[in-house]
C-alpha cells in the first residue's frame, strides 16, 4: 500500500471513523470502529481503538505527513497529543476537539461557528483571521447542559415528578418508561439503580421527547431549554470573534440536530436569526470524517481539487456504510 499523506480521524461518543487520504484526495482506506472519545472511556482505552483501526485500515505501511485526529471530549489535547506522537503515525500529529472537523465539513470558507449536539454539546468558532472561540464543555462543571444525557435525564426526572405530584402531569410519564419496556417513571428509576437498565441508555430518549414535545408542554420546555443552549453557545462564539454584525455561517452537526423531526433545528434558526439577523443556519450534510481529512489536506497544502476529490469519495464512502448497515 501507498503510503498516505493523511490519516484523518473523526472519534465520536458512539463510532469513530479513521481515513487514510492520499495527497491528490484520493480515500485509500476508511475503517469504522466503536467509541473513541477519551472523556468517556479514559485515555488508554479511546487509544486502543485507535490503535486497533489504525492496524485495520493498513496504516503501519510508512509515516504519513500528517494525522488529523478530531475527537469528542477533547478540550486540552495535550496528553492525546503526546500519546498519538508518541506512536509515529505521521510526522506532523495535529489533535482537536471534534467539533472543528464539524466545522471544517460544514463550509469552504474555512471560517463560521460550529455547534455540535450529540451525546453531550459543544461549540466552536473560528475567524476569517484565525482566531478561535471555543468553550471547555466539560459538562456541569463548566455550565454546560444539552445532549442527548441531559434530555434523557431531563425527561425521566419530568415523568417521575409527574408521577408522584411534584410536577405537572406529562405524557412523558408513559412514554418515557414505556420506551424500556416499563409501565411507570418508579420501575424505571429502580431498574436503573439495581444496574438492569443503564443510565448511558437515556441516551436514547431524545426522540422520544421531540415525539411527545408535538402535543406535550413539558416535553416542549426540554427542547425549548435545549434549543436556547445552543443559540447561547453560538451567540457568545460570534460576539467573542466580532462576528456577531457579520454574515457568518453557524453549521448545527451531531445526531440530536440531525435525527430530530426539525423542532429543535427550527427553533434555533429563529432564535438565532432574531439574535443576529445576518447569520445563515445550515445542519451539516458531510459527515464528520470529511472535517478531519480536508483539515489534514489543509496541513498540507494540498489544492482545491484534492479537497473536492476527497469530500466526494468519503460522503459516498460513508453513505455506501450507511446502507449496508441498514441492510
Amino acid at each position: 500500500m501507498t503510503t498516505p499523506a493523511v490519516i484523518a480521524v473523526d472519534g465520536g461518543a458512539s463510532k469513530t471513523h479513521l481515513a487514510l487520504v492520499g495527497r491528490d484526495g484520493e480515500l485509500v482506506e476508511l475503517v469504522r470502529g466503536a467509541e473513541s472519545s477519551p472523556q468517556t472511556l479514559g485515555l488508554e482505552r479511546a487509544l486502543a481503538v485507535l490503535d486497533g483501526l489504525f492496524t485495520k485500515a493498513g496504516g503501519r505501511s510508512g509515516v504519513a505527513e500528517v494525522a488529523q485526529l478530531n475527537m469528542s471530549g477533547v478540550d486540552f489535547p495535550s496528553e492525546e497529543q503526546e500519546a498519538i506522537e508518541a506512536r509515529r503515525w505521521a510526522e506532523r500529529t495535529v489533535v482537536d476537539n471534534d467539533t472543528f472537523a464539524v466545522l471544517r465539513a460544514g463550509t469552504e470558507r474555512g471560517w463560521g461557528v460550529a455547534v455540535v449536539c450529540g451525546s453531550g454539546i459543544n461549540c466552536v468558532g473560528v475567524s476569517a483571521d484565525g482566531r478561535h472561540a471555543r468553550f471547555p464543555a466539560l459538562g456541569q462543571i463548566t455550565g454546560d447542559w444539552g445532549g442527548g444525557s441531559d434530555v434523557g435525564y431531563a425527561a425521566l426526572f419530568a415523568a417521575a415528578r409527574a408521577e408522584d405530584g411534584r410536577g405537572p402531569r406529562t405524557t412523558l410519564e408513559r412514554a418515557v418508561p414505556e420506551h424500556f419496556g416499563l409501565e411507570t417513571p418508579n420501575e424505571l428509576a429502580e431498574a436503573i439503580h439495581r444496574g438492569r437498565v443503564p443510565a448511558r441508555r437515556l441516551l436514547e430518549l431524545p426522540p422520544v421527547v421531540f415525539a411527545e414535545a408535538e402535543h406535550d408542554a413539558t416535553a416542549a420546555k426540554i427542547v425549548e431549554r435545549l434549543a436556547s443552549e445552543i443559540v447561547a453557545m453560538a451567540r457568545v462564539a460570534l460576539e467573542r470573534l466580532d462576528l456577531a454584525d457579520e454574515p457568518a455561517e453557524v453549521l448545527l452537526g451531531g445526531g440530536l440536530l440531525q435525527s430530530g423531526d426539525g423542532r429543535l433545528s427550527s427553533a434555533v434558526e429563529a432564535e438565532l436569526r432574531r439574535l443576529v439577523p445576518k447569520v445563515s443556519v445550515a445542519a451539516t450534510s458531510s459527515p464528520p470524517i470529511v472535517g478531519a481529512a480536508l483539515l489534514g489536506l489543509d496541513a498540507i497544502g494540498a489544492p482545491a481539487e484534492a479537497q473536492r476529490r476527497v469530500r466526494a469519495e468519503l460522503e459516498t464512502a460513508v453513505e455506501a456504510e450507511r446502507g449496508g448497515s441498514d441492510g
